[in-house]
């Protein structure tokens, strides 16, 4: 499993200057089971780095442009060129919208700080946000969880996806004895730190106890407060080595912040080597240590009461010095495993992936336009055999007519219903909890509920299937192409009624398949050839199979082939939705096509190879000659003994006319287009092949159209 680490854009992943992020970061990824996997991403100007595991993005600084935005859009496109499984983001939700839209990754978050105080985390509908479209969220205490969770009324499934995993430091056996008479601080110096408190009362103690020493570690440029004293040394800002071997040596540690600190690393840092920590009663630091001195009365006659306790009774200082180490645990081995734990659930989700098989049965949400609100009248509908064709393998199937639900549920605060769709969805999702979901023509669900989905469960393999055509010379090029690569980034497999190899708009053509429209048994059962039919030539078209009736003043190309067509009298036509001819539906379809001899498949615009509306599967199926233009390339899949060819309209007229006279042979042809047409462009086996494709299952099966 690729890993990769997004760090805030000016968190300093260097030994220089680190912050606590980076360090956390350095030393759970040096621990973890995955890091051989891990790619830390950040922006520093340092040059020596914490890690090799680093890589660097450099932002060039420019007045009128957010540094942030050019950081993020350059680390998507990183992980565009080179994908990882999961993206774990530290403390900038801001970071995590822009992700989700972009990237097809599992996501993680963590956050090091108060969340109602951060942008893109304060409003209640931000943090249910994270939740749905993040597989865990992490908190360094329980404090800052609390936070997150204010005003939420959460589910079970999504209070187990809320973590608390800590801060960590590495355990030093010191030696007691050799402590010395220091106090020490470490942290901004300024009055959130409540160092002013700690300034004051510590100088009290000096001037007391003449042989004690201070030791302060840190900096605040934006706030100056200064201390003097031959015993009260300020050090600056030391690295992180020097700031532990000084916790080696010092007696007594104080973080003694005014402001919730969400974790407080130092007091933790204190206790690992051995220190009488002193903390006040503000947001995590409580959960830092084990055994300190709590201050709950927050002045400076308090911190100095408890420091000079402990300078007193030597034994009471020795002894909450040894419960330190004794039961100090945030060592980086158990935060390393306890962080690794959620990443092998995302593994262990995968392996559950991996494990699917032919035999298994797998429950598929199928989410497309199945016109329940059209009474019928689209019935016989793709939707509805690839339906037939997923129940015939074994599998369950859970219809989600995305059309209706949007039209039953167009209101003042959901005006174009579309909420409402993306909300059921996810609901539906957490109570049918689904194997597979597969997406046909299903635009309104967006971007967003998907990668929530996703996140949410992570085992869930996506497919779409897509039937327009997307010719470039052909109706609605731009809408179709933009239509199909909406949701492509997220899927694990897309079909299309086209082939996609001359198509040079798709990214990757590995996660593109063609799949011939399918035909169904339980739909498709007309010997249309046996029949004694008055007509001699079928075609339909609409003009929107929603609308059902033909649109006034609307162009079709296809109209001049027709005409051709026409003006031949020894041809007997019958046409639907055109020359003011209304189209045809359902039942009345299958009527009229078992009274002609021939059905003509043309679709608009220039043929491309493999492409045609659904209109074949139910040609094909019934037994009906089918009249096709060469530049689709079917002669790659039947031969001129089984479905009939033509190159331009004077050929086609030319054929009509050989198989109205020649009967015998029209109905050979149109005979063994029907059995091989039902034997391997059957719904079954298109199912099948959606199945493989998605699951990428090693299967024996043979599917023509792939070979």
């Amino acid at each position: 499993m690729k890993i990769s680490i997004l760090l805030p854009f000016k968190e300093n992943f260097s030994p220089e200057y680190a912050g606590a992020v980076s360090l956390y970061i350095d030393q759970i990824t040096k621990k973890s089971m995955y890091k051989k996997n891990i790619t830390v991403f950040g922006s520093t100007h340092f040059k020596k780095k914490l890690s090799t595991k680093y890589k660097n993005i450099f932002i060039e600084k420019l007045f009128f442009q957010s540094n942030q935005v050019k950081y993020i859009k350059r680390f998507i496109e990183l992980q565009k060129k080179e994908p990882t499984d999961l993206i774990e983001v530290h403390n900038r939700p801001l970071y995590l919208k822009e992700l989700v839209k972009n990237l097809n990754s599992k996501f993680v978050f963590h956050f090091h700080n108060d969340p109602l105080a951060m942008n893109g985390s304060k409003l209640v509908s931000e943090r249910i946000s994270m939740i749905n479209n993040c597989g865990k969220i992490i908190f360094c205490s329980h404090w800052v969880k609390n936070q997150f969770i204010k005003n939420i009324n959460l589910p079970l499934n999504d209070q187990k996806k809320l973590i608390v995993i800590e801060h960590s430091i590495d355990k030093k056996k010191v030696n007691l004895s050799r402590k010395k008479k220091i106090i020490t601080f470490v942290g901004r110096l300024n009055r959130a730190k409540g160092y002013d408190l700690f300034g004051d009362a510590t100088l009290n103690i000096l001037k007391k106890y003449k042989d004690w020493e201070v030791n302060v570690v840190g900096d605040e440029p934006r706030e100056i407060l200064t201390y003097s004293h031959k015993n009260f040394k300020t050090l600056g800002f030391l690295k992180h080595a020097k700031v532990l071997k000084l916790y080696e040596k010092t007696s007594i540690a104080i973080t003694c912040s005014r402001w919730n600190e969400p974790f407080g690393r130092t007091s933790m840092e204190a206790s690992s080597r051995g220190c009488a920590v002193i903390v006040t009663n503000r947001g995590g630091l409580k959960e830092t240590v084990t055994d300190a001195i709590i201050l709950n009365d927050l002045k400076i006659k308090t911190l100095f009461g408890e420091i000079e306790k402990l300078i007193l009774n030597k034994n009471k200082r020795l002894n909450l010095q040894k419960k330190s180490l004794k039961n100090f645990f945030l060592t980086h081995e158990l935060i390393a495993k306890k962080t690794d734990d959620y990443r092998n659930n995302v593994l262990i989700d995968q392996i559950k992936l991996l494990n699917f098989n032919k035999t298994s049965c797998l429950k598929i949400l199928h989410v497309t336009n199945f016109n329940y609100r059209f009474d019928g009248r689209l019935f016989y509908n793709t939707g509805k055999r690839l339906n037939n064709g997923f129940i015939q393998l074994g599998h369950a199937v859970l219809e989600f007519s995305d059309r209706d639900i949007i039209h039953d549920n167009k209101k003042l605060n959901d005006l174009k219903g579309s909420s409402t769709l993306n909300n059921k969805l996810i609901t539906t999702c957490d109570n049918f909890k689904p194997d597979l979901i597969i997406f046909g023509h299903a635009d309104k669900v967006s971007k967003n509920t998907i990668s929530s989905i996703k996140n949410k469960y992570p085992h869930i393999r996506f497919a779409q299937w897509f039937l327009d055509p997307l010719n470039k010379l052909g109706p609605d090029y731009s809408r179709n192409k933009s239509r199909l690569l909406e949701k492509s980034l997220f899927m694990d497999a897309n079909f299309l009624t086209t082939s996609p190899e001359p198509l040079d708009f798709i990214p990757n053509k590995d996660k593109f398949f063609f799949m011939p429209n399918p035909s169904d048994k339980a739909l498709d059962n007309l010997n249309i050839y046996n029949n004694n039919c008055e007509n001699d030539v079928f075609f339909a078209m609409s003009h929107g199979v929603h609308r059902g009736i033909l649109k006034k003043g609307k162009y079709d190309e296809r109209d001049l082939v027709l005409k051709k067509i026409n003006r031949n009298r020894k041809i007997t036509t019958d046409f639907y939705g055109y020359n003011n001819r209304q189209p045809v539906w359902s039942q009345d379809f299958l009527d009229v096509i078992s009274n002609c001899k021939m059905g003509l498949n043309l679709s608009r615009g220039k043929p491309l190879k493999y492409y045609s509306s659904d209109r074949i599967a139910q040609f094909m199926g019934n037994g009906m000659l089918t009249l096709i233009d060469i530049g689709t390339k079917y002669d790659h899949f039947f031969t001129k003994n089984e479905m009939v060819f033509y190159k331009n309209s004077n050929d086609l007229v030319d054929k009509i006319l050989k198989y109205k006279r020649d009967d015998k042979q029209r109905i050979k042809i149109a005979q063994n287009g029907q059995k091989k047409y039902n034997k391997y462009f059957n719904s079954v086996n298109v199912a099948e092949f959606i199945i493989n494709k998605t699951f990428d299952y090693k299967n024996k099966n043979k599917f023509i159209w792939s070979e």
